[in-house]
């Protein structure tokens, strides 16, 4: 479970420095590496980082759990 953790967060991380960017530059850098946004390759890449975004919110409870299991063998 550790390495999909670690993929997320990185699929997370492309997306925000994607979205900043263009934000900023109006850059996309997905569309510049695989083409423009409607191939199929940016698409797949698009949906990974969405995915995956959706999958980090499943860290939030992680998270918490582990402070709290670490406050409790403090106690």
């Amino acid at each position: 479970m550790k390495a999909l953790d670690y993929t997320a967060l990185t699929l997370v991380i492309i997306g925000a420095v994607n979205w900043g960017l263009i934000g900023f530059l109006q850059f996309d850098l997905v569309a510049t590496i695989f083409g423009s946004q409607a191939s199929l390759i940016s698409r797949i890449v698009y949906a990974l980082v969405g995915l995956a975004g959706l999958y980090t919110i499943l860290l939030y409870g992680k998270i918490g759990s582990s402070d709290t299991i670490a406050m409790s063998k403090q106690g």
